[in-house]
């Protein structure tokens, strides 16, 4: 009931708010240093604390202060107009406000049918609590109200609400087809003209509201993945929704999101504004609700979440907490995402310290699991193993790729190398590269520092790829080179022997081939052994040949050789060159001084003469080979 004379409206002068009704004030509310300048009656038959404040003073101009009231000035000016008869607009903006405003004020039905406080809780139920848009739009809107909103349970309403929906087929409920645009329903179903025709888009996709709910505040965000949690969604769906909502409000990881991405699907009706989000409570927060899960993407977003923790500077319990849940899937990590610079003084370019406690980690869960693998299997081959490879190859290419770091130590290269056992190289091809990236951008180590580094490889255990480059590396020490030349000679022969064995086998006519198991396990080991060996048999063979026959040429040598000695020694000079050839069987052009040849002889060298000039020429030529053997 509105004072005598007609109320048309407020206005506004300065700070303070007055009633167009054309009599003077008996009450002057007070609203965050805002004054409203009303009257007693309306307020009274409508608000209980008002009604109470007045009993309680005699003064006939009083003046009341409101203090911590709900919404502010603006949802105070909302129930006074609801107070003096004046239109109103409850709106998924304001209801939260209004619903505490009226609670605030004690505007129940006691002091009026109809009451605001009745009028915004219906409105707050039939309206509010069905619509998928307006229950984000009230919870955005009830932080600054959340003490009094919680105690009226409208949020955990608005949650519950939420995760029904999430979890439930959005087409079920009806729901405008504006949300998300004119063709299809929040649930993926084609609409016409708004009616649900049934038909289902191809690919309905789980997160259709990860977009929506990122608007929250990072308490309500928590609050509201705890309820989807309760009520039995995936929880692959709630970490998705969670990457989401940290790479929104973090933009460092960006970086680290998976390769695929989509369109941002979100309600169209509606502007939504982003919250404001302290970054250390957010990373606290999202390594509270990620639950403990597997995956080459989250392991990612888990090291990148972890970058984050690390330039912001969050407790140490949270970075503790991220290291160990990256620790428990090392296997799956990418390089480029275990590369964490320092951000603190250090004279290192990458965290190598944050890397060492992660393998910690690592091997203490590593350790959990193989502890139940049976004792027959053999730790190199088992599958519990396999893990454990992944891990060491890893930890090769994170030694090789901060190895050129001139100001790493020899001993954090050492503990890097040494962090994982034996059984985890079945090559040490990867870590022999990164020793000697390590030993090029660090020429001034000692021989004694060098050596110590070496006594990680197992030379048993390099290609022989490897071991020809470590035996001509001029950056290995001397002893650690023959170790190599001896090792690679070791192998060699096995490599050999069991080769010959296998190719007597082979050439069998009958009989199983039967191989010992110790030696095929050698030929399998060595990558490209089995090739080089018959190669080197082929070679083998020739030399022998060869040999053979040089041998043969040289006796035939010195026999011709005996021979000219002889004759030499039986004639004096002035002999005849032609008694000689007879000598040794041989005969000469005659010259044109001569008498007349025979016939035969004139037409050209007998046929023994060009042998032997061949001959000759040929023992000439394998004379000069064999000196090079």
């Amino acid at each position: 009931m509105a004072p005598a004379g007609k109320v048309t409206g407020f206005h506004k002068e300065g700070n303070d708010w007055f009633c167009n009704a054309g009599l003077p004030s008996d009450i002057t509310v007070v609203v965050d240093g805002i004054k409203f300048h009303l009257h007693k009656f309306p307020l009274v038959s409508k608000c209980g604390k008002i009604a109470r404040t007045c009993e309680e003073s005699s003064e006939k101009a009083l003046v009341t202060v409101l203090e911590e009231f709900p919404g502010g000035p603006d949802t105070f000016l909302i129930a006074v107009k609801f107070c003096y008869g004046l239109r109103m607009e409850l709106t998924p903006r304001n209801i939260v406000m209004v619903y505490c405003a009226a609670d605030y004020l004690q505007m129940t039905d006691e002091y009026g049918e109809d009451n605001l406080l009745s009028k915004s809780e219906n409105f707050f139920h039939k309206n509010v609590l069905h619509n998928w848009k307006d229950c984000i739009l009230a919870l955005q809107s009830s932080d600054p109200v959340i003490a009094r909103a919680e105690k009226l349970q409208i949020i955990s309403k608005c949650l519950s609400s939420l995760s029904m929906m999430v979890c439930t087929d959005p087409s079920l409920f009806g729901w405008p087809m504006m949300m998300y645009g004119s063709l299809q329903s929040p649930g993926g179903s084609i609409l016409w003209n708004g009616i649900n025709t049934g038909a289902r888009i191809r690919s309905a996709e789980s997160d259709w509201w990860f977009e929506d709910i990122s608007y929250l505040s990072v308490g309500l965000f928590e609050r509201l993945i705890n309820t989807m949690e309760t009520r039995g969604i995936r929880p692959e769906i709630l970490v998705g929704a969670i990457m989401y909502y940290g790479r929104k409000y973090l933009p460092g990881l960006g970086r680290w999101k998976s390769g695929q991405s989509g369109k941002t699907r979100t309600v169209a009706s509606f502007s939504l504004t982003p919250a404001v989000v302290d970054q250390k409570v957010l990373i606290e927060t999202i390594e509270k609700l990620l639950p403990e899960k597997k995956g080459k993407s989250f392991c990612c977003f888990l090291l990148g979440l972890l970058r984050v923790a690390l330039i912001l500077g969050v407790s140490q319990m949270c970075k503790d907490s991220l290291e160990r849940r990256v620790g428990m899937q090392l296997e799956v990590a990418t390089l480029d995402s275990l590369l964490i610079p320092v951000y603190s003084d250090s004279d290192t370019l990458y965290d190598v310290d944050c890397v060492e406690r992660i393998i910690h980690h690592f091997m203490s869960s590593e350790s959990r699991i193989t502890s139940f693998s049976p004792p027959s299997l053999d730790p190199e081959t088992s599958p519990a193993s396999e893990p454990l490879r992944k891990v060491a190859k890893l930890i090769d290419n994170y030694i090789a790729e901060v190895a050129s770091d001139v100001n790493l130590k020899p001993r954090k290269i050492r503990f890097l190398a040494e962090a994982l056992p034996e059984s985890s190289r079945p090559l040490h091809d990867g870590l022999y590269r990164a020793l000697d990236i390590y030993f090029k951008a660090h020429p001034w180590l000692s021989e004694k520092e060098k050596e110590e580094l070496c006594n990680t490889i197992d030379y048993q255990k390099l290609s022989i790829d490897a071991c020809a480059h470590a035996s001509q590396n001029a950056r290995l020490p001397l002893r650690v080179a023959l170790q190599v030349l001896f090792f690679e000679q070791m192998q060699l022969r096995t490599a050999l022997a069991g080769c010959l064995n296998v190719l007597d086998t082979e050439s069998a006519p009958a009989g199983p081939m039967t191989v010992p198991s110790e030696m095929a396990g050698q030929i399998v080991q060595r990558d490209g052994w089995i090739t080089v060996v018959r190669e080197n048999q082929v070679l083998k063979g020739d030399m022998e040949s060869m040999r053979s026959r040089v041998g043969e040429l040289e006796e035939e040598f010195n026999k011709i050789k005996q021979e000219m000695k002889k004759v030499t020694k039986s004639h004096s000079s002035l002999s005849s060159p032609r008694l000689v050839a007879r000598k040794i069987g041989c005969k000469l052009i005659p010259r044109s001084t001569d008498a007349q040849p025979d016939p035969v002889d004139s037409a050209g060298p007998t046929p023994r003469a060009s042998v032997e000039q061949a001959r000759r020429s040929h023992h000439s030529r394998h004379r000069k080979s064999f000196s090079l053997f």
